[in-house]
């Protein structure tokens, strides 16, 4: 929504009791915004603490979801609230970095159950797998608009990330059957125009 010149104006003129009035109504109807604003303002934990206590609630969280491995439905579900979290912890910082390794963490997570994910019906893991499928991609896609110099700690989340799927056999050919060559996932190997490559693999039906 675009604000007129009128309506800025407006605005201007409030009293400093109305702004701060009307400010903390909208912070009451806005969790996510009071978040941001506490953050930036007078949070004295830095972005990097933020995200360090972000890994350290994916790895207890996957931990406890894998429990519920067997039933696919309730596991899934319990990975999409984490992922949840750390997409709040992005609005909330801004943390481009920690949106890619966060992510990369969290499939990394889940794939150390492996063993215990292949002993499910291929039908069962399916949803979970095309789900695993589209966060690395996403996460390549953020790769290649951050600066080469964060690629090589990157790599760290991406080299045993890439050694769990090729462990994985329906993961891997699920992989190879949605057009995701392996190769990608070393930061200097993602193409320089992977966005229209994904594109182009959507166009075809893939990666749904």
């Amino acid at each position: 929504m675009e604000y007129s010149k009128e309506f800025k104006a407006a605005l201007s003129n409030f009293s400093s009791t109305e702004k701060d009035r009307l400010i903390f109504r909208l912070l009451k109807k806005d969790k996510l915004l009071s978040k941001k604003l506490y953050f930036e303002l007078i949070d004295p934990e830095t972005t990097d603490n933020k995200r360090d206590d972000m890994e350290e609630t994916v790895q207890e969280k996957v931990l406890q979801a894998s429990k519920y491995i067997s039933n696919q439905k309730y596991f899934l579900s319990v990975i999409r609230k984490i992922s949840a979290e750390i997409t709040e912890h992005v609005k909330i910082t801004t943390d481009k970095f920690g949106e890619v390794t966060l992510n990369l963490l969290l499939v990394n997570e889940i794939l150390k159950y492996n063993e215990d994910l292949s002993r499910q019906r291929f039908d069962n893991v399916y949803k979970l797998y095309l789900y695993l499928i589209n966060k690395t991609v996403r996460a390549l896609l953020l790769i290649r608009k951050l600066d080469a110099d964060y690629w090589m700690e990157i790599d760290e989340y991406l080299d045993p990330l890439k050694e769990k799927i090729l462990r994985n056999n329906y993961l891997s050919k699920l992989f190879i059957n949605n057009g995701i060559d392996f190769k990608w996932l070393t930061s200097d190997q993602i193409p320089v125009n992977f966005d229209q490559v994904i594109k182009d693999i959507r166009s075809r039906g893939f990666l749904r």
